[in-house]
């Protein structure tokens, strides 16, 4: 009879195939002939013979086989806790760390900063996965941004400034500088699935145009093409501009 692999046997399956070697074996049949008559390999009978031996029938209940879960993982849960919640509130440049987004190269480093534990890249790939984590192409958004601000400015002063511009007969400008670059800033970032990583403007030496453009509440557009620095000096120009381009209009309606 051909033998059976205790690996392509289910616990249950392996649990009354061990009660009968037990029962096979307590009717005096010799160990061979229990080899024959069950198909199993002689380890696997010896073992269920001797797991009797030592622990009765209860010992011939087989625990889940395979390591339990967690089992040989580099990281404690508090550890892995420690290590989401910073990549979740924290961007690597925060923590004076030599990158600008999250990669499995910056997160390795990071658990090397924090618990001096070195995790290669592919293990840091499938604790990332694990956690839910996935690489997400981030937005932008200014270091100055801050919506409690905006919403407070809107509401307290703007409305004074309407009034005021109103009564004068003047234009309100909404002014912004937009660049044009040769490369893409962003990369892309570990995160956990569905919250998209914020990204932080940064500086570097690229080729660029940079364009200030302004539009009103009704609509009418400005703008002036900069092929060098933005300055101070810049703006005033371009202001200077604005103020003159209204002047005429008054001058010609």
């Amino acid at each position: 009879m051909e033998k059976e692999s205790a690996r392509n046997q289910t616990l249950d399956q392996l649990r009354e195939r061990g009660k009968q070697v037990v029962r096979l074996q307590g009717q005096c049949i010799r160990m061979m002939q229990i080899v024959t008559l069950t198909g199993l390999s002689y380890p696997t009978v010896r073992a269920a013979i001797d797991l009797f031996e030592a622990g009765g029938w209860s010992a011939i209940r087989l625990a889940q086989r395979g390591r339990p879960r967690g089992d040989g993982r580099v990281l404690s849960r508090v550890q892995e806790d420690t290590i989401q919640r910073t990549i979740t509130d924290k961007r690597p440049e925060q923590l004076k760390m030599d990158f600008h987004l999250w990669s499995r190269a910056a997160v390795g480093q990071l658990i090397d900063q924090e618990f001096g534990i070195e995790v290669q890249t592919r293990s840091v790939g499938k604790y990332l996965t694990r956690w839910g984590f996935t690489p997400q192409k981030p937005i932008e958004r200014a270091y100055e941004q801050s919506p409690a601000a905006v919403q407070a400015w809107l509401e307290g002063e703007y409305p004074a400034i309407e009034k005021q511009a109103r009564s004068e007969g003047a234009e309100i400008h909404w002014g912004d500088e937009i660049a044009l670059i040769n490369t893409d800033v962003r990369g892309r970032s570990f995160a956990p699935a569905g919250k998209t990583p914020v990204a932080m403007a940064v500086g570097g030496t690229r080729q660029k145009l940079t364009m200030i453009a302004t539009v009103t509440n009704h609509g009418k557009t400005r703008w002036m093409i900069i092929d060098e620095a933005f300055d101070a000096e810049k703006l005033i120009e371009f202001l200077q501009a604005l103020i003159k381009a209204k002047t005429l209009a008054k001058k010609s309606s």
